[in-house]
């Protein structure tokens, strides 16, 4: 049997795996964003789940319900009911950077609404006695005070992070990093514009998520960008390093080899037709 035919004959496609395991697509897309399930690379830039990594989570005790159970999200409100404190200091909490969003969507009002990991939430509780009543630190009060909200920044460091994680090479990594700087600080970061044009190519931008129909473009733009100084230095620096590493491997497409690169501020291919997502969704995902 060729190579192609056996990796194709061992891996599953993504509907086909999320039928598997029994979840819903958001619960899927959840799923292989926090690593609950492990994707392979393969052609096209896509990525497949191996029958091996299906069988092992079938294989769970409790199945599927142990699955679902670890990718069950919450607000605000029924966080703080789920721990027993008050829904202000929840918000705090996350303020402070001590709880970290996995989700978020857009509601009617036009404002962000973050969403947590049930299982997260309940593992800082048993971890942080102290944190749930009493006054907050000295440092947590001051930095609340002076506006620091963690919140955008703490998903994004997440989405970073499994995105670097999936990254087939230096490239890709590269590209992560210039999704999470925006075009403006890539541009200062990668003054090459076919450089730029093909990590545009590999990573438009940092993928939201289901945002909801009511998230305009600008506000979507705005959460998925760096936007804190100490974010966007450390990804200037993470980025030399992997265009380092991408450069010594091999140089990026030039015209000459075909490749011709996409204008400064052009839509990413598709961005037009982003989907509405289905209000069961919505409510799956909003789920305590």
């Amino acid at each position: 049997m060729a190579v192609r035919e056996l990796v194709a004959a061992e891996t599953l496609g993504p509907q086909r795996a999320r039928e598997a395991l029994g979840l819903e697509p958001v619960e899927f897309e959840l799923a292989v964003e926090l690593g609950e399930v492990r994707t392979s690379p393969a052609a096209g830039g896509r990525r497949r789940v191996t029958q091996a990594e299906v069988d092992r989570l079938r294989a769970e005790e409790g199945f599927p319900q142990s699955l679902r159970e670890r990718l069950r999200t919450a607000g605000s409100a029924d966080g703080a009911d789920l721990i027993g404190i008050t829904r202000d200091r929840f918000t705090k909490l996350a303020k402070g950077g001590l709880l970290q969003p996995v989700r978020w969507y857009v509601n009617r009002y036009r404002a962000v609404v973050w969403l947590y990991s049930v299982d997260e939430i309940r593992w800082f509780a048993a971890s942080n006695p102290a944190l749930l009543d009493g006054r907050l630190p000295v440092g947590l009060r001051q930095a609340l005070d002076e506006g620091e909200d963690h919140r955008a920044r703490g998903w994004r460091a997440r989405r970073v992070e499994q995105l670097r994680r999936d990254a087939v090479d230096d490239w890709e990594e590269a590209a992560v990093w210039t999704a999470l700087l925006g075009p403006e600080n890539a541009a200062e970061a990668v003054p090459d514009i076919y450089e730029r044009a093909y990590l545009r190519k590999l990573k438009p931008g940092l993928p939201p998520g289901i945002t909801g129909p009511y998230a305009s473009q600008e506000l979507v733009d705005a959460t998925v960008t760096a936007d804190h100084p100490d974010e966007i230095a450390y990804a200037r620096f993470a980025l030399a390093h992997a265009m380092g590493r991408a450069r010594a491997r091999h140089p990026s497409p030039r015209p000459e080899h075909g490749f011709e690169p996409v204008p400064e501020g052009a839509p990413a291919p598709g961005a037009a037709q982003r989907e509405r997502p289905r209000r069961r969704w919505l409510r799956l995902l909003c789920r305590s």
